[in-house]
């Protein structure tokens, strides 16, 4: 705690140039097409909470406003600590799979899944076999977590 913060610091304990890759970017890219990608992340976030709401088995935590989605698999039979610790089974199986790497998070005490959609290669198609993949793995993992109770 304190300053100085030595991570923040290169090997010289100078401040690394971190604007460059920031600028870099901007010039290679331009604003408008940087801008258009970031519009395109925030429709795809939509377009997941749209099919998270369509979906029986998964529950929406919060307003999908921008890129971020949080949701969970719900099955009804289970008890709350049951249903958090499958939605996080099911975290950790995405990213052991390689198909996603969505974090955690908790609302309203409810463990989410955190999907943050910001690479400009996202494509529908990620998005329904995110979707997919999650309803998979709560049947594989939901008899595991039944015993739990």
């Amino acid at each position: 705690a304190g300053e100085p913060w030595f991570c923040e610091y290169g090997p010289e304990l100078s401040r690394g140039f971190r604007a460059l890759k920031v600028w870099a970017t901007i010039k290679e890219h331009g604003l408008e097409r940087l801008g258009a990608m970031i519009a395109k992340n925030c429709r795809q976030a939509a377009q997941l909470a749209a099919r998270v709401t369509a979906t029986p088995e998964l529950e929406l935590l919060a307003p999908a406003e921008l890129n971020i989605v949080c949701f969970r698999v719900r099955p009804p039979d289970l008890a709350a600590a049951a249903i958090d610790q499958l939605n996080g089974d099911i975290v950790v199986a995405l990213q052991e799979r390689g198909v996603a790497a969505p974090s955690t998070t908790r609302i309203d005490g409810s463990l989410a899944i955190r999907v943050n959609i910001t690479n400009h290669r996202t494509e529908a198609s990620d998005i329904d076999l995110l979707i997919d993949s999650i309803i998979d793995l709560a049947g594989e993992l939901n008899e595991r977590h039944r015993h739990q109770d």
